[in-house]
């Protein structure tokens, strides 16, 4: 008996040592998968990098058939601006890294609207049109929570329309968007209060110049409202615009609002009014309005109008004391995501005479008429 109970005993250990592990003991954990290596500062960078670019192309005819081919006032003409001919208003490319909280946005552009755009920037060392003639935005940026600052040449705060003519309701630009800042060169901050509502202060060089012609500094200043259906904002400038020898202090208002009455149409409003102090004379006055609709017709096409005015009581910022007013109807068609077609008739007029005619005078200069009519047909392909 004993060696029976002996035997026994050993088979239960035997068979016991041969159970399936899971039933004696927890497993051991499994070796750990091998994390990825962290992307390096470039590949962080590159995964983040935007490219970005387009071509916007025009033939505009000028029924005043113009001798030196110029549609609009000397200084503008940012869109269109070569008459009866077809040309290229703006090709751009360019990279973007959003704040993250560090980013950039770098942009060049060749075409007739960047010639204008830095035609008024002032001579010197290392400035002037010929230096600048081909940047459209050279920018850097910092984001944090509802802060966000951006150092460079970046877009302008003032004004309803973009230097980018696919965002626009109409093809060319109305007077005030000619006669203000595209663009400016200093520091901003932005900070978001919430979902609506947003401010802005800059200190710039000056109105539209990355060279500075005097020894003054610029601020501007910005509060928003953007809601479901109305988005304005109230835009100031305030800054020194004289010559190193003249004392111009310049005081700018700007208010800017949208309304989206349905769904297909929505309404635009913007008006200014600017001072600036001239030497040995009462200060510069000049002011102006202007309505913009547009009604969404079906999804590729659209219509849009436009009505305005523009008040330069001593000729400060056309050179010539006038009161331009001008109509616009657009008709514009996206046939693809990344494609817009506008084919647009524009009238403006002036009380002084200011637009280039047929005839020319004996030193060969266009004689000038006091109105002109556009038809202009644009396409802008754009990524």
């Amino acid at each position: 008996m004993a060696i029976l109970e002996l035997t026994t005993l050993l088979y239960s250990l035997c068979a016991a040592q041969a159970a399936p592990l899971d039933s004696q003991a927890p497993t051991a954990p499994a070796p750990a998968a091998a994390e990825p290596p962290a992307p390096s500062p470039v590949e962080a960078l590159a995964s983040r990098l935007k490219l970005e670019g387009g071509v916007d192309a025009y033939y505009g005819l000028n029924f005043n058939r113009p001798e030196d081919a110029a549609s609009f006032i000397p200084g503008t003409g940012t869109t269109a601006k070569r008459a009866n001919e077809f040309s290229v208003n703006l090709a751009t490319l360019g990279v973007s890294v959003d704040p993250a909280p560090v980013g950039f946005r770098l942009f060049l552009g060749y075409g007739t609207a960047m010639e204008v755009l830095h035609a008024g920037e002032p001579e010197g060392t290392a400035a002037g049109p010929a230096v600048w003639r081909h940047v459209q935005q050279a920018s850097v940026s910092f984001a944090r929570g509802p802060l966000t600052l951006e150092a460079g040449m970046y877009p302008s705060h003032i004004g309803f329309e973009s230097f980018q003519s696919q965002l626009n309701w109409t093809y060319t630009r109305s007077w005030m968007g000619e006669l203000s800042p595209f663009y400016q060169t200093g520091l901003k901050g932005a900070w978001r209060f919430n979902d609506a509502w947003s401010a802005q202060l800059h200190l710039i060089n000056g109105w539209q110049n990355i060279g500075e012609n005097n020894h003054g500094k610029a601020l501007g200043t910005q509060v928003a409202y953007a809601g479901e259906r109305l988005s304005a904002s109230f835009n100031t400038f305030i800054g020194e615009e004289g010559s190193e020898d003249s004392d111009g202090l310049r005081l700018f208002g700007d208010v800017v609002a949208t309304y989206k009455v349905t769904e297909a149409f929505s309404l635009g409003v913007t008006a200014d009014v600017g001072t600036q102090r001239l030497p040995g004379a009462d200060a510069a006055l000049w002011y102006a309005a202007g309505l913009n609709a547009r009604l969404q017709l079906s999804e590729p096409v659209a219509l849009a109008a436009r009505a305005e005015f523009y008040r330069d009581r001593d000729g400060l910022i056309t050179g010539t004391a006038q009161t331009l007013s001008g109509g616009t109807l657009t008709l514009e068609v996206t046939p693809a995501e990344h494609l817009t077609l506008k084919l647009e008739a524009r009238h403006d007029r002036s009380t002084e005479d200011a637009f280039s005619g047929r005839e020319t005078t004996e030193e060969g200069a266009p004689v000038l008429k006091p109105s002109q009519t556009l038809v202009v047909a644009g396409i802008t392909a754009y990524f």
